[in-house]
């Protein structure tokens, strides 16, 4: 596993960036940031500390940021700079306010990257529910990226704001956008995107227009996909099915599951880490909830 920021790797990026001060290629550095946001990213799935990550990931936070401000229109820039604001403000913000500020500038960012390379996308945020929709049937494979970026970011921000009725009634176009990621992401598309559809469908009880039955199928496609390598995806179960279904005996299993498992697994090491401090609070809460 590469350190967050290899000292190599760093100096080549400021040699780059001082040789396009002088030639004005403005590639070099798209190419560059680029390279090491992946490196960043895997850094920190593979990361084994989450309080280390917690306390070093703002500052890539604001490199990002800086990259954004260089390449504003660079679909790759914004989509790694979304998933880092919104996986900080899902996991680590640590009051509802910053977790808000800090998600709605994810979906921005994952907005942007969107439209960058999908005119129809731009306004995807004032659009009633059918006018959405008639803009998915347009996506096609070479967008998968961008989707599943702006995908995450929403469904970060929906949590974030999920006392919000507004940001509730984008439920619907948030799973149609999923639904639609995996159509054109087909055999390559990301497991994990399988538990965001579950989750989405379990945010409101079915009373409100959730649908947990169809969640359970997303949740055990999730754990599948990944060999059951990803533990957060049997904590979502666990969480988003199990518990409101008030299914003790499927709950228990699940978190019994992720507590046995090794959470060293490479790209997942980090949320196998977080799912299995989760496991330890639900199963210490199971016998008063249940």
């Amino acid at each position: 596993m590469r350190p967050i920021l290899q000292e190599s790797r760093f100096a080549t990026l400021l040699v780059l960036l001082a040789v396009t001060t002088v030639s004005g290629c403005a590639s070099l550095i798209s190419n560059a940031a680029s390279g090491l946001a992946d490196d960043l990213s895997s850094a920190i799935l593979n990361q084994d500390d989450p309080e280390t990550v917690r306390a070093g990931m703002p500052s890539y936070m604001l490199l990002m940021d800086s990259f954004v401000e260089g390449n504003p229109d660079d679909p790759a820039m914004l989509g790694a700079a979304a998933n880092l604001y919104a996986s900080y403000g899902a996991i680590f913000a640590d009051d509802d306010a910053r977790a808000s500020r800090l998600t709605a500038r994810a979906r921005d960012y994952a907005l942007r990257g969107i439209c960058a390379s999908y005119a129809a996308a731009c306004d995807w945020r004032e659009m009633n529910y059918e006018d959405f929709v008639g803009t998915l049937d347009g996506l096609t494979e070479r967008h998968a990226e961008a989707v599943y970026s702006y995908s995450f970011a929403t469904l970060a921000y929906l949590q974030a704001h999920s006392s919000d009725w507004n940001a509730r009634a984008e439920l619907p176009q948030a799973e149609a956008l999923v639904k639609r990621y995996l159509e054109i992401a087909g055999d390559s598309s990301e497991s994990a995107a399988h538990m965001y559809l579950g989750i989405i469908l379990t945010i409101l009880p079915p009373a409100l227009g959730g649908k947990p039955e169809e969640a359970r199928i997303h949740f055990e496609k999730a754990i599948t996909a990944s060999a059951g390598r990803d533990l957060s995806a049997k904590i979502e179960f666990a969480k988003g099915y199990a518990k409101k279904l008030y299914e003790r005996e499927l709950h228990d299993q699940l978190v019994n599951e992720v507590l046995e498992a090794s959470p060293y697994a490479d790209g997942l090491t980090l949320t196998n880490v977080l799912a299995q401090e989760e496991a330890l609070r639900l199963r210490a809460e199971a016998d008063d909830y249940f």
